[in-house]
């Protein structure tokens, strides 16, 4: 497998012969942001790959801050120069905690799933839900987002990418939105059952 990381330093060091690529296009929750090198849920996915013998290269774009916005911008360079067979989009956040236009949101992720799937990328939607200082009417409309899309587009969705770590006090950062090295191996386990069928579209297997 070879590891590509935008949330770091820059890697691309083959392991074994690589079949395809999986993209990581998100924000700090799959940057890493506030953890150790080494310890954030996409660094300890390219483990459990190599662990369960899964061959293919894992890209992480993911950059703290970043928007459904930015991605929309980033996505098109992205696929043309890394060719994925697997996306995994993981982006809103951000909009959501900006207070942002969900019309703008849900247009940007369309458009990010439609592109992706045009280069012939199988694309996994991660959900994401705000916390509630921001109004149930608000945070209910930007669950529903992820949540329509993958109804419509008919995506592998995980309906919250922090589901049992966000409500662990334990689990998180100081800032109470980011997970902390011990909440990571959770949140993995929240992608792995909706990833794991869709490996052999990007990895093979020895």
């Amino acid at each position: 497998m070879t590891a590509v990381g935008f949330a770091g330093s820059a890697s691309a060091t083959p392991i074994r012969p690589v079949s395809g690529t999986l993209l990581i296009l998100g924000d700090s929750l799959s940057a890493g942001y506030g953890v150790a090198q080494g310890r954030s849920w996409v660094a300890l996915l390219r483990r459990k790959l190599l662990h369960n013998h899964w061959h293919c290269r894992v890209v992480n774009a993911s950059i703290s801050g970043e928007t459904s916005s930015g991605g929309r911008v980033r996505l098109p360079e992205l696929l043309r120069r890394f060719h994925p067979k697997i996306l995994i989009l993981e982006l809103g956040a951000n909009d959501g905690l900006r207070g942002a236009s969900l019309r703008i949101l849900r247009k940007n992720l369309v458009a990010m799933i439609r592109r992706a799937r045009a280069a012939g990328t199988t694309v996994l939607l991660i959900g994401i839900l705000l916390p509630p200082n921001y109004g149930p009417y608000y945070t209910g409309r930007f669950a529903r987002i992820y949540q329509h899309l993958a109804h419509v587009m008919h995506l592998p969705f995980v309906p919250f990418l922090l589901a049992h770590v966000a409500t662990h006090r334990k689990l998180m950062q100081p800032d109470g939105l980011h997970p902390n090295a011990h909440g990571e191996p959770r949140v993995l386990a929240n992608v792995w059952p909706k990833l794991g069928p869709l490996l052999p579209r990007a990895c093979h297997q020895s």
